[in-house]
């Protein structure tokens, strides 16, 4: 698809909110071009790198346990993000969870019960079978099957516009791809590190701290449409560029693509100092799931942007081992000498952490007793001396997965300019995270939040490419659904998703 041919709907983008978002208007009958900037090999974006999905579900379903409720989902939202979250889009984010997994399964996503290490957020977390990859690629077979064109190696430079309307993509080889409508989901600029150090500034220790960082996703967002939509189109904003999901990782992770494998998942079960041997924030707050993406920052203001997480034998096996094995050591002062710690000053902090501990019944899977006294920062739950050699110690440092600056939106997924929506120009995923992350993460809401916003936004450019361009979108208008399945089923559920999202009253032509 090059020159001047139009397309329906294009979207711009290839991880878990583009695919979604193109399997829903091509469902909706819509021609779909999806553009992925990332080789085939890399495709997907860090959805590539997820393994769960944050469901809300009134009683258990299948992998899920228990029962999660829309309001037990809110609550844990807020307080991760300490209110900057837009709560009515939030909403539809966890009432949009609770229906997403039979749409997804029928594009070939499978799921399985929690990992080992996991099997606390079996209530909360539906597990892909596979992870993010195997996601990914079910998505990618099931929009080639159903006819969506997709290229790779296709960054957008810019975009063409008509006030708020939409009219064509320019790649960076210079061909135009004029569109009826767009899904913009081209990821956040967490691989652009000249962004990141003019976000992040210099402290007041003369460090500029983003130099140090690591990033945890993908290499290829970079975000130059996000740039172009905020900086040459004037459309609203959302998000503070120094808000990311931000997660402390081995300090000997790549500086590209780590992934999940490089999260150190032992923080909860010992202590963390920074690099003058001293604690600085209370390792016990909650459980490792709704807390882990507080400590990419926590780490970033220490200096150096370094920390390093300590345990002793009695943790081991109760936690996701990483890919890399922590430094050992027999004694507490070793282990100091082989992290180059102060020595004094280390073994001085474990003494008054172990003399705290008040030990009471032990449990990691749930927020027990165990508790430190007469110590700061107190170690709320799951504080237990660290005195039982071999003792270990992992070196850490900020990997940013994503970054919360957006685009701003509503429930319809429009972009917006000057607080006007756009007729056919639409966002989804990392692009508009910021809307429901104002800051904080708890394990799965950002496939929560690509998979609801996908969906919403590939259903609103469907119906806007069917609309003439003076008539573009209002929000009853019908739509109308071609018939592009030879399952009566698929049909079916096609109608129900439409239905439940509420965005027009559909027909379909058969």
């Amino acid at each position: 698809m090059s020159g001047d041919a139009v397309v329906d709907v294009l979207v711009i983008g290839g991880g878990n909110a583009a695919l979604c978002a193109a399997l829903m208007a091509r469902e909706a009958g819509a021609s779909v071009l999806l553009l992925e900037s990332a080789p085939r090999a890399w495709r997907g974006g860090n959805s590539a790198h997820t393994r769960n999905l944050r469901c809300m579900h009134d009683a258990p379903q299948d992998v899920l346990v228990d029962a999660y409720p829309e309001e037990e989902f809110w609550q844990d939202l807020l307080k991760v993000t300490g209110g900057l979250t837009n709560e009515h889009l939030a909403r539809l984010v966890i009432r949009e969870s609770s229906t997403c997994r039979p749409w997804m399964r029928r594009h070939g996503v499978h799921f399985q019960p929690a990992l080992a290490g996991t099997l606390h957020v079996a209530r909360t977390n539906a597990f892909f079978m596979g992870g993010g990859k195997a996601l990914v690629n079910a998505y990618y077979r099931s929009a080639e099957q159903l006819g969506v064109q997709i290229r790779y190696e296709a960054p957008v430079e810019r975009i063409e516009m008509e006030g708020p309307r939409f009219v064509a993509a320019h790649l960076a080889n210079g061909e135009r791809i004029a569109a009826k409508s767009c899904v913009l989901a081209a990821g956040g600029f967490e691989s652009n590190r000249e962004w990141l150090r003019e976000a992040w500034g210099q402290n007041e220790r003369g460090e500029w701290p983003a130099d140090n960082f690591l990033i945890r996703g993908t290499a290829y967002n970079k975000g130059v449409l996000l740039k172009h939509l905020l900086e040459d189109h004037g459309a609203d904003r959302i998000g503070d560029p120094t808000q990311a999901h931000m997660v402390a990782i081995d300090a000997r992770a790549p500086l590209y693509d780590g992934g999940i494998c490089t999260r150190i998942d032992c923080v909860s079960l010992g202590v963390v100092v920074n690099r003058a041997g001293e604690r600085f924030y209370d390792e016990g707050e909650d459980f490792w799931p709704k807390r882990y993406a507080i400590w990419g920052r926590l780490v970033a203001q220490q200096p150096g942007q370094i920390g390093y997480s300590i345990i002793d034998s009695k943790a081991i096996g109760r936690f996701m081992p990483p890919v890399f094995p922590g430094v050992k050591a027999d004694t507490l002062p070793e282990l100091a000498q082989k992290l180059g710690l102060p020595e004094d000053t280390f073994v001085h902090t474990l003494a008054d952490y172990n003399a705290a501990c008040r030990v009471g019944t032990f449990d990691h899977t749930r927020l027990d007793d165990c508790h430190t006294e007469g110590v700061a920062p107190a170690k709320t739950h799951w504080a237990r001396p660290i005195d039982t050699g071999p003792f270990y110690g992992y070196a850490l440092k900020p990997g940013v997965t994503f970054t919360y600056l957006g685009l701003h939106t509503d429930d319809t997924a429009a972009v917006r300019f000057g607080n006007v929506p756009s007729p056919n120009l639409f966002v989804a995923g990392e692009m508009m995270a910021g809307n429901v992350l104002g800051k904080g993460y708890t394990a799965g809401v950002g496939m929560s939040i690509g998979t609801a916003f996908g969906r919403i936004a590939g259903t609103q450019a469907a119906l806007a490419s069917k609309q003439a361009p003076a008539h573009i979108p209002q929000a009853q208008t019908a739509i109308k659904i071609e018939a592009i399945s030879l399952q009566p089923e698929h049909n079916l559920l096609l109608l129900y998703d439409i239905f439940c999202l509420k965005r027009a009253p559909v027909w379909f032509d058969f």
